[in-house]
């Protein structure tokens, strides 16, 4: 036998094969052409080949290309191959070029025709991309020996794993998670995976606080349990992460023991970023607390622009939201003198001494622009300052850790190559930018190691393992204290929650019933026909009336449904939110151009994610084959809006006056509701016990808020209020206003403005008008009062109607809150998502 016939030997062919073996033994080993070639480049070596084997044929004496075919039926095949794909590559009436311009083809040869719809190739090019071509063509020797060689380090990889995963088993005595075993393959090309845990363990000690000494530059004495997280970040910058992350409950004072540590390391500059609300706050605890430390706050349209100007401060103060603007405009550059031009941007060209998030979890989608513009920022320490860095998710924590600069746990690993990145990097979709192997093959080790296991099993077999890792993750980067742990360190008085229950008043109900009746029947229907999925927009709206029905008729019957479907073209008019038809306080718009409140649009995206989570479809690559993008709630066309994109402002020069509710009623005819006048009832018999006593009045309804305000005014009280539009300066004014007047008792606050990073301490008494899905932000919103410098006992009344979905959604929250540990050591991914038994839950099926 011919060595060819060797070779087909050793891959189980004979000589004689029959037609039908040869044709597979074609499929197999016919060379294709390479994935980046172009079609010219494969007739140019379809060419060689013809030519080659023509050449083979006249040195054997066969003189033909046909006694070719008959001697070798390899060559055969490879020749009829050629020969097809070059005859179905020729174009009629194109101009031909010269055959002297192509090297190593025949003179008998036709020359080569130009490909329809590619660009006409020069004689040089031609003639470059046959000799590489030629140049580097593979005999089927060396394809079988390739084939070979693959197989045998592929079995020896297998060899290696299955030895390495016996030798975890025997370790662990037990057998392995999918997770370890994931871990074992991707330790092959990356080593220091193998036991990526353990040293962990081994180069992070756990800090012990003890109490440090009083910083003698701070004016406010610090408590026990605040020096001895003053300790904990001294340390905690001395080793290997440079920071950590504050979650001391809300209320113990996270800003003054951060203020402390800038002091006793007096270094410039610091930069802190905070919510809108609460960067005054900062300016003015600084100013009252630290001894020469100077402040500037970076923040509006005229803030400094000069990063030596900026340097020279002790601490800047910015948002997240200007933090976000300032990065997207150095990453799409602007313009200059007619020229794109790209900089950075001032927060991002400084190398600051100490990064400070401020209430970090504003960070915890990891895809925002807001992370990424955080992620970005380059200093010598890092700290992350949150009451509840859990409030959806254990996923959510996966920012905060990338932030600390978390490695291994932030990062993207190949389980074929030693690719490793923070980004997933497949611009494409289908391979790595780096290193060209698919998505199956990369995996974050982060999702790998705890987000999987514990979406997939919660608390059982793997998940359980899952948790464990998290608590050594935790344990060493984090500090949380609670106010029932420290309660002898705070003596802060005691705070009560108190569910307060009425009941629809007869017209009240017909209404409610009616409007029920047709939501039900909607989402029966859905139910039916399995599309719950795919109408999570329309579902959310009928829940979200059904709510305001519960509130007041009125935000359901007198609601701009008719307005507002774009951009408000009503001048001096507020814009309006297509999700719950109030006033979007802070407003953003879509790419197809509705107006959503940003609370209310990031609300119901997470409630369709959620959903595909839960099943196990949110892999990054297989999320785009399935579940695309979630659709737009109003016209239903794939969902394209930014959730970090600067609030939506009117034109300069605008003045804006919102038209709210009481535009649009007869107020001389206009009735209250239960629970308007459950509230006035409440408010009217603290006030005959103690005219001093000031409240705070919670609804995410601004529209709700007017209704309250006006009937509160009839009844005699003296009112402020807090709302998203208002600026940080206008914000603070009002703040004041309400805490150094003594006439002033009630204080109304849209709990999407100010239900986080406020202290409210002159107030005692919290109404929550209407309930959260997520129980975590109610927490934050009685916490407001409840905080250090408090000494009167704490009420927070939930005002609840009965035999309306206000009762379904208060038993749903205690269901949530049921599985989540007050010490993070759980998940509470159910917190703030609904799935669909608890859809069918709040519908009654």
């Amino acid at each position: 036998m011919s060595e060819d016939g060797d070779s087909l030997a050793e891959e189980g062919f004979e000589e004689s094969s029959t037609e039908e073996e040869l044709a597979h033994m074609h499929a197999r080993h016919m060379l294709p052409p390479t994935e980046d070639a172009s079609e010219d480049e494969t007739i140019l070596m379809d060419e060689a080949v013809r030519q080659s084997l023509q050449d083979a044929s006249n040195e054997t004496g066969a003189g033909t290309s046909s006694g070719a075919r008959a001697g070798n039926p390899k060559a055969a095949l490879l020749a009829a191959a050629a020969e097809r794909r070059l005859a179905a590559s020729k174009i009629e009436d194109v101009p031909e070029y010269n055959s002297d311009a192509l090297d190593g083809l025949s003179e008998e040869e036709e020359p080569l025709s130009k490909v329809k719809g590619k660009k006409k190739a020069t004689k040089k090019s031609a003639k470059k991309k046959t000799s590489d071509f030629v140049a580097n063509f593979m005999t089927m020797d060396d394809l079988y020996a390739e084939r070979r060689e693959a197989r045998r380090r592929a079995k020896a990889e297998r060899n290696v794993l299955k030895v390495e995963e016996n030798k975890l088993r025997s370790k662990l005595g037990r057998k392995l998670t999918h997770a370890e075993k994931t871990t074992v393959a991707l330790s092959l090309f990356h080593p220091e995976l193998k036991d990526a845990w353990g040293d962990f363990e081994k180069k992070v000690a756990i800090v012990q606080p003890e109490k440090a000494e009083q910083p003698a530059k701070l004016k406010a004495t610090l408590l026990p349990f605040q020096l001895e997280s003053l300790f904990w970040m001294r340390k905690q910058e001395k080793g290997q992460y440079a920071g950590g992350m504050l979650a001391d409950e809300m209320g113990m004072g996270k800003t003054i023991q951060m203020i402390a540590l800038m002091v006793s390391d007096n270094h410039k500059p610091n930069l802190v970023i905070a919510p809108t609300v609460a960067i005054i706050q900062w300016k003015n605890e600084i100013e009252k607390h630290a001894e020469g430390m100077s402040v500037l706050v970076w923040h509006g349209a005229n803030r400094e622009s000069s990063i030596d100007q900026l340097k020279k401060h002790n601490v800047v103060l910015t948002t997240y939201s200007v933090l976000e603007s300032s990065f997207r405009k150095q990453e799409s550059g602007f313009k200059r003198k007619g020229q794109i031009v790209k900089e950075k941007s001032p927060l991002h060209a400084i190398k600051w001494h100490r990064i400070v998030l401020d209430e970090a979890h504003n960070i915890k989608e990891r895809a925002t622009n807001t992370a990424k513009a955080t992620f970005e920022l380059q200093s010598k320490y890092k700290w992350c300052l949150s009451g509840t860095p859990l409030q959806n998710r254990v996923g959510e924590l996966y920012s905060l850790i990338r932030f600390l600069g978390g490695d291994p746990f932030a990062y993207y690993f190949c389980k074929r190559c030693d690719c490793k990145s923070l980004h997933w990097k497949f611009s494409n979709k289908r391979h790595c930018d780096d290193c060209g192997h698919t998505p199956m093959h990369h995996t974050c080790f982060w999702n790998n190691e705890v987000l999987s296991p514990i979406q997939k099993n919660g608390m059982n077999g793997p998940g359980a393992i899952a948790f464990k890792k998290l608590r050594v993750l935790l344990d060493r980067l984090m500090l949380r204290r609670t106010k029932v742990e420290r309660a002898d360190d705070l003596g802060l008085p005691p705070r009560t929650v108190i569910v307060r229950r009425d009941y629809f008043s007869p017209e009240e109900k017909e209404l409610y019933l009616s409007l029920f009746s047709d939501a039900k029947r909607q989402f029966t229907t859905y139910v039916d026909s399995g599309t719950v999925l795919n109408n999570y927009s329309n579902i959310f709206s009928l829940l979200t009336r059904m709510r305001q029905m519960a509130c007041h008729p009125d935000l359901v019957l007198r609601s701009k449904n008719n307005q507002g479907k774009f951009l408000s073209e009503d001048f001096g008019e507020a814009p309006v939110c297509r999700l719950c038809n109030d006033v979007a306080e802070d407003a953003i718009h879509s790419k197809c151009r509705h107006l959503f409140d940003r609370e209310c649009i990031r609300q119901y995206l997470d409630t369709v994610v959620g959903i595909t989570v839960r099943q196990g479809l949110l892999h990054s690559w297989l999320m785009w084959l399935i579940f695309p993008q979630p659709e737009c709630p109003v016209c239903h066309v794939p969902l394209t809006i930014d959730l970090d994109a600067p609030a939506y402002e009117p034109e300069e020069n605008t003045s804006v006056v919102r038209q709210g509710i009481l535009g649009r009623l007869d107020l001389e005819k206009w009735r209250s509701s239960t629970k308007i006048e459950a509230l006035i009832e409440e408010l009217t018999n603290l006030r005959k016990q103690d005219a001093t006593i000031k409240s705070i009045v919670f609804s995410q309804f601004v529209n709700f808020l007017d209704l309250i305000a006006f009937r509160l005014q009839k009844a005699g009280f003296n009112v402020c209020r807090l709302e998203g539009t208002m600026g940080p300066y206008a914000r603070d004014a009002t703040i004041k206003y309400f805490m150094d007047n003594v006439h002033v008792t009630v204080f109304l606050v849209s709990l999407k403005a100010g239900g986080v990073a406020l202290n409210l301490t002159e107030a005692s008494r919290v109404y929550l008008m209407d309930s959260w899905w997520n129980p975590a932000v109610e927490y934050q919103a009685m916490d407001r009062i409840h905080r250090l410098g408090q000494h009167r006992p704490v009420q927070a009344i939930k005002l609840v109607v009965e035999d309306s979905i206000e009762s379904r959604i208060v038993q749903l929250q205690e269901k949530k809150a049921a599985m989540v540990d007050a010490t993070l050591s759980t998940d509470d991914s159910a917190m703030g998502r609904l799935t669909p038994d608890d859809l069918g839950f709040l519908f009654r099926l």
